[in-house]
């Protein structure tokens, strides 16, 4: 990979920030955005502005075009089955919201059990809860292991008969972990379970294949993997997404309405209730077209890289605590001694670099590693060896600041 001639297609990343060459490592918050996916979003406002499905007129088919597109290299980038089992969507959370009020509510009772793990995002935990409040369902978690990960053997005896939805993330936002998808989809269905995965951390690094990790439902964000905010994706097989009804009523998803019934377009548009977010799916397609260019493997050996050098040059540092597994995705996680996060995210801010610091909405795994909060940096295809040593010259100062003041 040539990183630099892939950097000079970030236009925000030419900038500095008080005073000095910006750092960006708060990808797992929100990537960047290369000129390709800018230029495409202008381009359909300037040219091509229209609602799609609707209009017979130019401007409404070229529209119509660009965003069924999109869905078409949605669907070669995670290699469904047919396009109708891409569904558009605003986030990674409203797609696992989807799930859980269309599927959750109507296949799980008070007899069932629902099975999720400590490292959850919220956007794949509270929905589970509130499934579980409302039917009386048991919820239920795959214990950690001290070193952030899972166990397969834990997987099987936390996972039984009476399960009726495993929801797992495939990459931990907070660890690092990347979990064994397919190995867990393979227990789950043993037991006449389904699996849910959050791949929001996942689609933008490795190359997902849902056909071979034989999932159930998928779901991930664009604004992560180079797209524009508020647009995402919920994969689903068809047989279930088939047997599901809407959660959204109104305009696009409708195919007769009578005065006091009304029937649903087939898939995937019963479920893209209103007018959808055309420039972001654009701007998505737009995402995967650049990131098909450059070649997923090619990103992912990048990021190894670049997840071990941190690794290595953050363990150098005294009293740095780092948390989750040694073989992980292109993030680390770590507390600076007793110093809050927030103040080493604010010390690195004044040298221009961007990290992330809180509980990053995984309070039940803050409360795993007894912790309240943790600081973050995570890297992407942008990054290089480079802005770990400005990180870590950072952190150094934070260091010496804090010991000096406290």
């Amino acid at each position: 990979m040539d990183v630099k001639a892939i950097r000079e297609q970030f236009p925000i990343l030419n900038q500095e920030i008080n005073g000095k060459p910006l750092v960006y490592l708060d990808s797992s918050a929100t990537s960047q955005k290369p000129i390709q996916v800018i230029e495409a979003i202008n381009e359909y406002y300037r040219k091509n502005n229209s609602n799609v499905h609707r209009g017979v007129h130019t401007l409404g088919s070229r529209a119509t075009d660009q965003y069924e597109g999109a869905r078409d290299k949605v669907k070669q980038f995670l290699n469904a089955k047919d396009r109708g089992e891409i569904i558009f969507t605003r986030g990674t959370t409203t797609s696992l919201n989807i799930v859980a009020q269309s599927y959750g509510l109507d296949h799980v009772t008070n007899e069932d059990e629902i099975v999720i793990t400590p490292m959850e995002h919220h956007s794949n935990l509270i929905p589970w809860q509130q499934v579980a409040k409302r039917t009386g369902a048991k919820l239920k978690y795959i214990p950690l292991k001290a070193d952030g990960t899972i166990s397969l053997e834990d997987v099987r005896k936390t996972v039984t008969d009476k399960t009726k939805i495993v929801a797992v993330t495939h990459v931990s936002n907070v660890l690092g972990t990347v979990n064994p998808i397919k190995e867990i989809a393979e227990i789950a269905h043993q037991h006449g379970a389904i699996i849910v995965v959050d791949g929001a951390q996942a689609a933008p690094h490795l190359k997902v294949d849902v056909q071979e990790l034989n999932c159930d439902f998928y779901a991930f964000s664009g604004h992560k993997m180079l797209a524009p905010t508020g647009i995402g994706v919920l994969y689903g097989k068809r047989e279930l997404l088939e047997k599901m009804e809407p959660v959204e009523f109104g305009g696009e998803m409708i195919d007769f309405v009578e005065k006091f019934d009304s029937t649903w377009k087939e898939l995937p548009w019963k479920f893209e209730g209103g007018t959808p977010i055309i420039a972001g799916a654009i701007g998505l397609g737009a995402a995967i077209d650049f990131l098909n260019d450059i070649g997923m493997e090619n990103i992912l050996a990048h990021e190894e890289k670049l997840a071990a050098y941190a690794l290595e040059r953050l363990s150098e540092i005294e009293g740095l605590t780092i948390y989750g597994p040694k073989k992980r995705a292109a993030l680390v996680t770590f507390n600076l001694g007793d110093i809050h996060p927030h103040d080493v995210s604010t010390v690195l801010d004044t040298e221009g670099i961007a990290i992330r610091a809180g509980h990053h909405c995984a309070q039940v795994l803050m409360k795993e590693l007894d912790v309240v909060a943790t600081a973050r940096a995570s890297m992407y295809l942008y990054n290089t060896e480079e802005d770990i040593d400005r990180l870590v010259e950072g952190l150094q100062k934070a260091k010496e600041y804090f010991d000096v003041t406290i």
